[in-house]
């Protein structure tokens, strides 16, 4: 292998660290908002707006780490991501409204949580990724 692709490579794997890295401190930081929240500083307000503002930052700063990632794929990789994040935002979309739509209904005995339709976007992401990938190679 030449060196200017073991750099890309080795370009690729530090970019998908930073991502996950980013994604973790953000999805802990949402932790803390919630539970911190109740259990640590017992509902105090000034303290929840300022882990929520921390949360917002950390959240922004793993966008720009996500498309720091998608500058480093190539033109398919970059297709099948696209493809993908396409189908879940449409599918995330119309479900999602379609849930909220059978709670203010009283269709369903119980408030929709975002909880849920967050869990559904990420089987759609994965899932798109997943049949994206196998479409085109």
């Amino acid at each position: 292998m030449n060196s200017v692709t073991m750099e890309r490579k080795s370009e690729r794997l530090r970019r998908v660290r930073l991502l996950a890295l980013w994604t973790f401190v953000w999805t802990i930081s949402t932790a803390l908002v919630v539970f911190g929240s109740e259990f640590i500083w017992n509902g105090t307000k000034g303290l929840t707006v300022f882990a929520l503002g921390i949360n917002i930052l950390l959240g922004i700063g793993m966008i720009l780490a996500h498309r720091n990632f998608l500058e480093i794929l190539d033109e398919l990789e970059r297709k099948i991501q696209l493809e993908s994040m396409a189908i879940t935002l449409g599918l995330t979309l119309v479900i999602g409204l379609a849930y909220s739509m059978l709670d203010v209904t009283d269709v369903i005995p119980w408030d929709a949580e975002i909880s849920f339709l967050v869990m559904f976007m990420g089987i759609c992401y994965m899932l798109a990724i997943f049949m994206n990938t196998r479409r085109y190679r």
